[in-house]
């Protein structure tokens, strides 16, 4: 198989950043799902020079395959900072793939209030969905193997970049 050439995460960020910034809202919040999808919403916060705090959301407790998963031995409290009732939401995760870790943190979200609408940004999609979502802000498009997986993290200095792993 030829090798994927992983584009610069940064690079993206601010991409990502250019393409929300016309359609935000004075009163638009963004939410991040642990652990990439936090990262993200960090650096758009930082980019989009927004004045609320980002939410965070551990969508552990909310997947439908959470039986078959067992809980994570690292869940993070979620935290939303702002009333989420009637306010602009846009959700920010790293990698969307099969819809249900979204699907998860729209349910969340609900627990916490009915938002005016909920936006989806990621920073690469790898399509294969189950669940009817799409992102309405996305920079990448890659098609990978069931096998491979897309993994974002953030370097000592809060740089963010992409490996690939294929667990074939």
């Amino acid at each position: 198989m030829p090798a994927i050439e992983l584009p610069d995460a940064e690079s993206q960020c601010h991409q990502l950043a250019a393409s929300i910034r016309p359609q935000l809202r004075p009163d638009t919040v963004l939410i991040g799902i642990h652990s990439g999808g936090v990262w993200v919403a960090r650096r758009l916060h930082d980019l989009l020079q927004l004045d609320d705090d980002i939410g965070l959301i551990d969508v552990s407790f909310y997947r439908d395959d959470y039986g078959a998963r067992g809980l994570h031995p690292r869940v993070k409290p979620s935290s939303m900072p702002f009333e989420v009732e009637d306010r602009p939401l846009i959700l920010v995760d790293d990698v969307l793939y099969t819809g249900r870790t979204t699907r998860a943190a729209i349910n969340e979200i609900f627990d916490y209030g009915r938002p005016a609408s909920i936006q989806l940004a990621v920073l690469a999609d790898r399509g294969q969905r189950q669940l009817p979502i799409c992102a309405d802000f996305c920079p990448w498009k890659i098609d990978l193997a069931p096998s491979q997986e897309l993994i974002l993290s953030a370097d000592g200095n809060d740089r963010l970049e992409w490996s690939l792993v294929d667990h074939a």
